[in-house]
């Protein structure tokens, strides 16, 4: 069975950090280009960063440059995204999801496969 579990939100301030961290089962990442994606109350889901199979292209959204990392470890079979300097308006519920093609992939009608999400707050 495919699951994909997010860990790693939590309620933190200003200027913080956290880890986040997608583990997979029932499938492979190594064989799927992932990535996360995060959705505020009355927003679309958007895309916050991609890595495609290779990990050789990475995509980052404008608003989270410079301060979000996303990476993979194949050999856990899991997507991770660090996040430093946190802001209010990163405050969202934040998916991971996979996709089987290698490409790495913006539009969330491109992935198969979604967790369910972890909840970040960032308090002001």
């Amino acid at each position: 069975q495919v699951q994909l579990v997010e860990s790693g939100g939590g309620l933190v301030q200003v200027g913080d950090s956290l880890r986040l961290s997608c583990a997979a089962s029932g499938f492979s990442v190594s064989s799927h280009a992932m990535g996360w994606f995060r959705q505020s109350p009355g927003k679309e889901r958007e895309s916050v960063a991609a890595i495609s199979r290779s990990a050789i292209s990475i995509y980052y959204a404008d608003s989270v440059k410079g301060r979000f990392t996303i990476s993979r470890d194949n050999a856990r079979n899991t997507v991770s995204l660090q996040m430093n300097s946190l802001k209010p308006e990163d405050t969202a519920v934040y998916y991971c999801a996979a996709k089987r093609t290698a490409a790495l992939g913006v539009q969330k009608e491109l992935y198969d496969y979604w967790g369910q999400g972890t909840q970040v707050t960032v308090s002001s």
